[in-house]
């Protein structure tokens, strides 16, 4: 007899089995994974660094960073945020450092240090990690209140309370088992993928970045400023992945199909960049444009930009007419490139979609249909942008579950 059968060897499962056991050191836990390998994207998140969080302190601008998920995350926020992370990790022997742009990582720069720490947990806590292990079903046996789980190998256990940290995803187990223990499973697609584009002002640019853009989708109103990166296969970067996680549905139901705007500039109106063109044929008037970047755009960005305007890049300054200026200025406020598909960032892989949050009491992470039934990380309906802000809704909401469910035990 288990007290605690965590289904899951991902960040919201280790989190959530390592939270219980630290309450109760004395509680059977056990995490079921199904296939051979554990905390597979702890491992590649960042580069192989792991953006553990985000540094973000005031749970009421950390939700703004969830597109679904987000005003359901406000309470666990206030009881686990970024700093009660840093200092969990602190405490077990690991140090973080916060980067310019606001992410975490651990200052050995190795997402294998904080692997590492949680076997260190599991070990100390005895906790039990059987992997290859998938859940094929879960049963509440109610003359005894408990769970029966039926496992991947032929055997079952019974368990107190049953936590589902899956991840999310069509291939995501958890999410069968909760609609089978009559759970509502919300659409699934998708989020923070990158841009297909074809375009003749940023072919062979790959590798190229830009570090302030403003990347919007006027006909989904949707609006995103970060830097930008010119891949072999279109754009990517953290502005195009927050604009694929903010319209990760309404993307989705286009096919992938659809048009986005680049101010090349970042917050400057069409007609701010107008002006300063205008006051820069005036100073510069003898100069030629391909001899000198407006707005600190990278050189081979600019010439393009001068190209797609109809200007040839030798042309002087002086040399420009009005339509010319208003061109370039429309360029740089508002340059148009068609979509025409999506790729996985090969860091970033997120499901928008999952259990439905109506049907979670979020102050326990308890299922409001079956008693003793927990949810934690991806499994559920919450996604949040790139930047570390999806581990630490695992680590909140994983160390919610855990909690509660060692409470649980306790009465019955």
């Amino acid at each position: 007899m288990l007290d605690i059968a965590v289904i899951g060897g991902g960040a919201a499962g280790f989190f959530a089995a390592i939270s219980a056991a630290e309450v109760d050191p004395s509680l059977n836990v056990s995490i079921y994974e199904k296939s051979s390998k554990v905390l597979s994207k702890v491992k590649i998140s960042g580069g192989g660094r792991c953006n553990v969080t985000h540094s973000c302190y005031q749970p009421k601008e950390l939700i703004k960073n969830y597109p679904r998920g987000g005003r359901e995350l406000l309470g666990p926020f206030f009881r686990w945020q970024a700093q009660d992370t840093i200092e969990w990790f602190k405490a077990h022997g690991v140090t973080l450092k916060t980067e310019s742009d606001g992410r975490i990582f651990p200052t050995t720069d190795s997402s294998q240090t904080i692997i590492d720490c949680f076997n260190k947990c599991l070990s100390e806590r005895h906790i039990q990690l059987f992997t290859k292990t998938g859940v094929e079903a879960i049963s509440k046996i109610d003359s005894k209140n408990v769970f029966q789980l039926t496992l991947s190998d032929g055997n079952s256990v019974e368990s107190k309370c049953v936590v589902i940290a899956t991840g999310g995803g069509q291939s995501s187990g958890g999410l069968a088992l909760a609609k089978n223990m009559g759970h509502t499973i919300t659409q699934l697609s998708p989020s923070l993928f990158t841009f297909h584009i074809k375009d003749p002002r940023i072919d062979g640019l790959q590798g190229l970045a830009v570090e302030k853009v403003s990347v919007s989708c006027p006909a989904k109103k949707l609006i995103t400023k970060g830097p930008i990166l010119v891949t072999h296969w279109g754009l990517s970067g953290p502005a195009i992945l927050k604009l694929s996680s903010l319209g990760a549905r309404e993307f989705n139901e286009l096919n992938y199909q659809f048009n986005i705007e680049i101010n090349w500039t970042g917050n400057l109106s069409s007609q701010a960049i107008l002006e300063r063109v205008i006051d820069h044929r005036k100073s510069s008037g003898s100069k030629r444009l391909e001899n000198g970047t407006l707005f600190a755009l990278p050189k081979r960005i600019w010439e393009r930009l001068i190209t797609a305007s109809g200007i040839h890049p030798e042309m002087q300054w002086a040399q420009l007419n009005k339509t010319q200026l208003k061109e370039l200025s429309h360029q740089l406020s508002s340059s148009n490139f068609t979509v025409s598909g999506k790729s996985m960032n090969k860091e970033e892989f997120v499901t928008c979609g999952g259990v439905n949050l109506k049907e979670v009491d979020f102050k326990f992470m308890q299922s409001k249909r079956v008693d003793g039934l927990f949810f934690a990380g991806e499994v559920l309906d919450i996604d949040g942008v790139t930047g570390g802000f999806n581990f630490q809704a695992a680590w909140t909401t994983g160390k919610i579950a855990g909690v509660s469910a060692s409470e649980h035990i306790l009465k019955l």
